[in-house]
């Protein structure tokens, strides 16, 4: 498995590189990597059933997000980034807090998943992130910052050293993203409070 974890940790940096440059050409690098991941999380000695269902929504969320982000740059030249309202921040907060408490429970009572709480945590936020980022919202990066810090932990302990390694780097690039994300803002939008 290792040579595999390789390949999708290189496919992730690859593809986290050309998302803060708002490049939409990481989505072809992003569908390999969760296909991969998506085979290495079912397997016995590693069993994190929420994170391959979330490999398999991110397959599909990135052909929708390549679909969107290409229709954004052929209408203004560039991938352009938007901003939530603050109702429309709190209603995210508030999906993935339940959402979290709801998969978890299910994950603990009817799987042998290893970590169901942290893992769900995992799944719900990375659902909310990767749907605000295919849509351009600079929120995202909020949510992949929050998951970022946990997966490391939790990949670590399941000894999927590479993979904590890669988040440690999303962790990083997430800030990165951020602030990059942030400055591509129009000018009368950056002003919001975020």
């Amino acid at each position: 498995m290792k040579p595999l974890e390789a390949l999708a940790t290189l496919l992730g940096l690859i593809n986290i590189g050309l998302i803060v440059r708002r490049s939409v050409w990481n989505y072809p690098f992003g569908l390999a990597m969760v296909a991969i991941y998506a085979w290495i999380f079912a397997q016995p000695d590693v069993r994190l059933y929420s994170d391959v269902g979330l490999q398999i929504f991110f397959f599909i969320v990135q052909l929708y997000g390549w679909w969107n982000w290409s229709k954004s740059e052929a209408v203004s030249g560039e991938v352009e980034v938007l901003l939530l309202p603050a109702t429309g921040r709190v209603a995210w907060a508030a999906v993935i807090a339940v959402t979290t408490l709801v998969w978890g429970a299910l994950m603990h009572r009817f799987t042998t998943a290893a970590l169901p709480w942290w893992d769900a945590f995992i799944a719900m936020t990375s659902v909310s992130a990767q749907l605000l980022m295919a849509r351009r919202y600079l929120e995202n990066w909020v949510l992949w910052i929050a998951v970022d810090a946990v997966a490391i932990g939790v990949y670590a302990s399941k000894g999927l050293m590479l993979t904590g390694f890669l988040y440690t780097v999303f962790l990083i690039v997430s800030a990165f993203g951020l602030l990059s994300w942030r400055r591509a803002l129009p000018a009368e939008r950056a002003a919001l409070p975020a």
